[in-house]
């Protein structure tokens, strides 16, 4: 298949990209700058121009692919309802490109949209009170006879990037501290970057409308645990903050920093005989070169 990948040079977008094509896809990324579209070139795939506010290259680079993978976001989260705003537009577009055919549409979303305080599962709907709306729009694309399903991601981490846990890796580094809330026995579910880029080419081949994947290697690692590792990379104290300190320790960052961010996989593995077999949030942070420019990109 010729798969049309936004996001595609991006932390997630890029390894889905290497994944599609050592399988023996086509991939045709998205690319918003040079250095973009060369790095698309040396991994061996296509090259398109436009970013998520370009609708028209969103369109005609759905219309000419057999199937999109939308990974892009804008993770700027002082701005995060406008992102949001921007992500669902992308999203109907490209399902507009789409409508009519059988060629699949996988959309991106988060486990945070769907539960705290307890293990959620792929039978969940999303919180209505979180602003993401990816899956909303998707579900509306279904009615309209999109093949449209939805990949929910935990903490994405390799040596690079942990997802939100990049965030409070910046913010220990600032303040001198790695804390936690509480006691810290609030969890969040991870997976390995290669786990689930796997993972997509598997939902994308499934082609299976209206289905719910959770990219979910481990269902919930301690927030307490996730401080100390980052204590022991940067050599700084480790901390307990109350909640009533929280927000103004972590910021923007305080409104999931307390939270219970855990999610199952089981129905996941066994509708498409996914199984996760790379290293864990905690090895890959004991790992980590926490000085490395990039590591707060």
């Amino acid at each position: 298949m010729k798969i049309f990948v936004t996001g595609a040079t991006g932390f997630i977008g890029s390894a889905v990209v290497r994944e599609l094509i050592g399988a023996g896809h086509q991939v045709l990324g998205m690319a918003r700058s040079d250095a973009g579209a060369k790095s698309l070139t040396a991994a061996g795939a296509q090259v398109h121009r436009g970013d998520l506010k370009d609708l028209e290259s969103l369109r005609s680079g759905a219309a000419m692919s057999d199937g999109v993978i939308h990974t892009a976001f804008v993770h700027d989260f002082s701005k995060f309802k406008e992102n949001c705003e921007i992500d669902k537009r992308a999203i109907e577009t490209l399902g507009s490109a789409l409508e009519g055919s059988e060629r699949p549409l996988l959309v991106t979303s988060g486990l945070a949209t769907v539960a705290q305080g307890r293990v959620a599962t792929e039978e969940d709907a999303p919180s209505p009170a979180f602003p993401r709306l990816s899956e909303e729009t998707a579900e509306a694309l279904l009615k309209r006879g999109v093949r449209a399903s939805v990949v929910r991601l935990p903490q994405v981490h390799d040596t690079r990037k942990q997802g939100l846990v990049t965030y409070l890796i910046a913010v220990a580094r600032e303040k001198g501290v790695s804390a936690f809330v509480g006691e810290g026995l609030n969890r969040w579910a991870a997976v390995h970057i290669l786990d689930a880029a796997r993972l997509y080419r598997l939902a994308l081949e499934k082609q299976e409308a209206g289905a719910r994947y959770h990219a979910v290697a481990e269902e919930g690692v301690p927030v307490r645990d996730i401080a100390e590792a980052i204590g022991r990379g940067l050599k700084v104290p480790v901390v307990s903050k109350s909640p009533e300190e929280a927000a103004a320790h972590f910021g923007w960052l305080a409104m999931f920093a307390g939270g219970d961010l855990t999610g199952s996989s089981a129905q996941t593995q066994r509708r498409l005989g996914w199984r996760p077999t790379g290293p864990g949030l905690i090895t890959d942070l004991d790992r980590a070169n926490y000085f490395a420019a990039e590591q707060t990109a």
